[in-house]
C-alpha cells in the first residue's frame, strides 16, 4: 500500500533551523518502505540563507529526508539556470518536469530543461504496486521570475495529457501529478485522468476532490505536510502539522552552522511594537510592514510614491525587539534592484486599481496587492472602482507626471500591475533588502497604519482589513 508524503513551498524555512528540523522530523517519523517522499516546488528559495548559499542550503533537507521525487516552482530559478542545475545534480531525488524546455534562439522550445538530470515522467514501485509521476510548473514563471527568461514553458495541460498517456501505456496502478500550477490544479484535474494532484504555488492548504481527482496542498513554510494513502483504489489524505514533530538535530545543526558563517546578526534598529508579516496581514490591505517597505523605497529614490507588491513580502516571524540585518533581508529576500518609474496620473490610477485581485485575476480572491507610501486610495469592493485617490494629500491629476519607486520585478511581470512596464523606467536604485537595512539604520522601523488603503463596500474585505489593522497597529 503506497503512501505519499508531500512538502511544498518551504521557501524561507531554512532561516529558522528549528522549524526546518521539525519539518524533517515530521517526515522522518512517517517514512517507511511503503512511503514516497514528494516535493512540489519552491523548496530552494526565497530566503536569507537561500540568498547567501544560492539555494544550496536546501540540500540539507533533501539529504536528511531522502526525497524521492520533486518538481520545480518559480522560485527555484531565483539564482539562474546554472544554480538550480547544480542543485539538481547534487540532490538525491528524481526531478520530474513535463513542460519546461530551454528556449531556442527563435523563441521556441528547444531541448528539455536539465535533460541529463531530470525526467518528464517517472515510476516508483511499492510492494509490486506502481505509482507514475508527472511534474508541471506554472507557464507564467518567466513573467514571475526574470531569472527564468531563458526557459520555455509549454502548455502544462497538453504536456500532462501526453505524459499521462505514456504512463497509462505502462499499465501502472496510480498516476500522480507534482504540480506547481496553483489555481490551475482544477483545470488539470478536469482535463486529465490523474488520481492525485499534489499541489503547490498557492500558500493556502487544500484537501478536496475535483472530478474524481484528489487535490491537496500543504501550504507554505514547512508548517504542514500532506500524507496520501493509495489503498487498492481507495485514496485518502491527512494533513499533519509539524510544530510538535520530533526535532531533526542534524538538520538544525547544519543550517545553524550556515547562518553563523553568514554573519548577519548586526543590530540596525529596534522596535517595541512588532511588525507582523503573516499571509493575512500582508494581503488584507494596509499593514505596518508594507508601509515600512514602501516608505523605504520612496526615501531611497526621493520619489512621489513608493509601491511594494504584497507577494514580494515574505511570511515569517514578526520583526520585534532588536532588528538585525538578517531580519530585514528576510522581508524581501531577492537580489533585485528598486527602480524609479515615471507615469501620468491616469496611469497611476490604473495601477492603483490593479491592487485588487478581482481586477488582475491573480492570486486568491480578496487579495490586495499593493502597499503604498506617499499615496492614498479608497477602493469600493462592490463597484470595483476607486472612490478617491491622492498623492501628497492632493487628488491625482490625470495629466500630471508622478515618480514611483518599486521593485524591478513589478515592471517585468505582467501578472501584478500589468500597466507598469519597463518603458516607464527612468532610474535604478540599490538592492531591495539593502535599501531596507539602510533606511532602518537611519530612520528606524516604527511606522503606523494611517489610512493609506481603505477598502469599503464588501463586509468580507472590511473585516479582513480591520483585522489586519488590529493585528499590526
Amino acid at each position: 500500500m503506497p503512501r505519499l508524503l508531500q512538502y511544498s513551498d518551504v521557501e524561507n524555512v531554512f532561516d529558522n533551523p528549528r522549524q526546518a528540523g521539525r519539518l524533517a522530523g515530521a517526515i522522518r517519523t512517517r517514512n517507511d518502505d511503503h512511503t514516497i517522499i514528494c516535493g512540489t516546488g519552491d523548496n530552494t528559495a526565497p530566503g536569507v540563507l537561500a540568498l547567501i548559499d544560492r539555494g544550496q542550503q536546501a540540500l540539507e533537507l533533501f539529504e536528511a529526508i531522502n526525497t524521492d521525487v520533486e518538481t520545480f516552482g518559480n522560485h527555484d530559478f531565483d539564482f539562474g539556470i546554472e544554480a538550480i542545475q547544480s542543485i539538481i545534480a547534487a540532490s538525491p531525488q528524481t526531478w520530474v518536469s513535463t513542460n519546461i524546455y530551454h528556449q531556442d534562439d527563435d523563441g521556441t522550445a528547444g531541448e528539455r530543461f536539465a535533460a541529463n538530470d531530470s525526467v518528464p515522467t517517472t515510476i516508483e514501485s511499492v510492494n509490486k504496486e506502481t505509482v507514475g509521476f508527472i511534474g508541471v510548473t506554472d507557464p507564467a514563471t518567466p513573467s514571475l521570475n526574470p531569472m527564468a527568461d531563458e526557459l520555455y514553458f509549454t502548455d502544462p495541460y497538453n504536456a500532462a495529457k501526453k505524459a499521462v498517456r505514456k504512463l497509462q501505456a505502462a499499465d501502472i496502478d496510480y498516476i500522480v501529478a507534482l504540480s506547481h500550477l496553483g489555481s490551475g490544479d482544477d483545470k488539470l484535474a478536469r482535463q486529465t485522468d490523474i488520481d492525485v494532484i499534489l499541489g503547490g504555488h498557492l500558500h493556502t492548504k487544500r484537501h478536496e476532490w475535483v472530478d474524481g481527482t484528489l487535490c491537496v496542498r500543504p501550504g507554505a513554510g514547512g508548517k504542514t505536510i500532506t500524507e496520501v494513502t493509495l489503498n487498492n483504489g481507495d485514496i485518502t489524505a491527512t494533513q499533519h502539522e509539524t510544530a510538535t514533530a520530533p526535532l531533526a538535530d542534524d538538520v538544525v545543526s547544519a543550517l545553524q552552522g550556515r547562518i553563523d558563517a553568514a554573519g548577519l546578526d548586526q543590530v540596525v534598529a529596534h522596535t517595541s511594537q512588532p511588525l507582523e508579516r503573516t499571509h493575512s496581514d500582508v494581503f488584507a490591505g494596509e499593514s505596518r510592514i508594507g508601509n515600512f517597505v514602501a516608505d523605504a523605497y520612496r526615501w531611497a529614490l526621493d520619489t512621489d510614491i513608493g509601491l511594494q507588491n504584497s507577494g514580494g513580502i515574505r511570511n515569517g516571524p514578526a520583526l520585534s525587539g532588536d532588528i538585525t540585518t538578517a531580519d530585514l533581508m528576510s522581508v524581501v529576500p531577492f537580489n533585485e534592484h528598486i527602480v524609479c518609474a515615471e507615469i501620468t496620473g491616469e496611469t497611476l490610477r490604473a495601477v492603483l486599481r490593479e491592487s485588487a485581485a478581482s481586477v488582475v485575476d491573480f492570486g486568491e480572491p480578496g487579495w490586495w496587492h499593493s502597499h503604498l507610501s506617499g499615496a492614498r486610495v479608497v477602493w469600493d469592493e462592490d463597484a470595483e472602482t476607486i472612490q478617491a485617490a491622492s498623492v501628497d494629500n492632493q487628488p491625482i491629476a490625470p495629466r500630471q507626471s508622478y515618480t514611483l519607486a518599486t521593485s524591478a520585478y513589478v515592471l517585468h511581470s505582467d501578472h501584478e500591475f500589468p500597466t507598469l512596464t519597463n518603458r516607464h523606467r527612468v532610474d535604478e536604485g540599490g538592492i531591495q533588502f539593502e535599501i531596507l537595512i539602510e533606511y532602518a539604520r537611519e530612520q528606524g522601523v516604527d511606522v503606523a497604519v494611517e489610512g493609506r488603503v481603505k477598502r469599503i463596500g464588501s463586509s468580507d474585505s472590511q473585516s479582513a482589513s480591520q483585522s489586519s489593522s488590529a493585528t499590526t497597529d
